[in-house]
């Protein structure tokens, strides 16, 4: 349970790091839709970075195990939707794009996991 909440405070604080970088860094050397894109990334990892945060905080009330996999999903899903966004604006590597869809897999299965694992428990 402190493990979610470390990780997912480390990264909330990497989003607005993210965040501040975009808003100041790139907004002059990448277009507007990269920016968009850059602040999308940004978008789903604070969201499941709190949702880290709220794993940690329900992990003190149930059983670790209902939790343990929808956690891994979200770190996973945040590495490669948000990572792939990143290196994508980043490097202008477009073919980054493909590999996106997968993190965002992650995301869903984690809470719908999230989900029958609360409601079975």
């Amino acid at each position: 349970m402190k493990t979610w909440l470390i990780i997912g405070a480390i990264f909330v604080g990497l989003a607005i790091l993210f965040g501040s970088f975009g808003a100041h860094g790139l907004k002059a050397k990448v277009s507007a839709a990269d920016l968009v894109t850059f602040e999308k990334g940004i978008r789903y990892q604070m969201y499941h970075a709190l949702g880290l945060l709220i794993l940690g905080g329900i992990g003190f009330h149930i059983s670790h195990d209902l939790i343990q996999i929808p956690a891994y999903l979200f770190i996973a899903g945040i590495i490669i939707f948000s990572g792939s966004l990143y290196l994508l604006v980043l490097t202008n590597t477009r073919w980054l794009g493909a590999i996106t869809p997968i993190g965002g897999v992650c995301f869903i299965v984690g809470w719908f996991l999230l989900a029958y694992n609360l409601y079975r428990s």
